[in-house]
């Protein structure tokens, strides 16, 4: 009976190592195919004033005129670090541009922020992987409310909805347009597993400090 039991102990221990083993292998394999999308994009986060039905409609016309605003200008550019350089010169412009749909008295900024993460995101043909990435922040006021995240390099956000996200997707490849539109069944399902990955990660960080 002793060694019936160390016997099925044992084999324990072996499915709980080869899951420790799996998990690990896809958090890492997650994380390279996130950074490989965030190499290549540029997001989009309007900050707004508070969490107010008024404060949260603002934010999404300061939205909407933004990525009006910018369609044009990135048009041309074929890296994130080529819109990066554009963004950068119109930063005033965007501010002007919210603070036209705030009204005087509230200040508006605009900036690029490098390595801000963003939670998993579900649009409407497409979702994105949690993690860090490039990002043009537009801040209303005191930046209080809920935040609105998508993408302004490439347009994902923009167009007419005759174009497909894999038209508009630019430099991915055929298997992160697959991954992000969700051709791979079970797509938001890895996105999520990625996110537990990253906070598994920041408590191991956090125990080790």
């Amino acid at each position: 009976m002793v060694h019936e039991a160390g016997s099925r102990l044992r084999k324990w221990e072996r499915c709980l190592l080869f899951g420790v083993c799996v998990a690990l292998l896809t958090g890492v394999w997650l994380t390279g195919q996130q950074k490989a999308l965030a190499e290549q994009m540029v997001r989009l986060h309007v900050v707004a004033r508070s969490d107010s039905e008024e404060d949260q409609a603002e934010k999404l016309r300061v939205r909407d005129a933004v990525l009006e605003a910018v369609e044009p200008w990135l048009e041309g550019t074929d890296t994130r670090e080529e819109a990066m350089a554009v963004l950068a010169q119109r930063l005033p412009e965007l501010a002007t541009i919210g603070a036209e749909i705030v009204g005087a008295g509230v200040e508006v900024t605009a900036s690029i922020q490098e390595e801000v993460w963003f939670p998993t995101k579900e649009y409407t043909n497409f979702a994105l992987p949690a993690g860090k990435y490039t990002a043009l922040r537009i801040t209303l006021g005191e930046g209080a409310g809920r935040n609105w995240w998508c993408v302004v390099f490439p347009p994902l956000c923009l167009g007419s909805v005759s174009e497909t996200v894999a038209e508009r997707a630019g430099n991915f490849s055929g298997d992160q347009v697959r991954l992000i539109t969700g051709e791979n069944e079970g797509y938001v399902v890895k996105f999520k597993a990625m996110e537990l990955w990253d906070e598994f990660n920041s408590w191991l960080e956090t125990e080790r400090g």
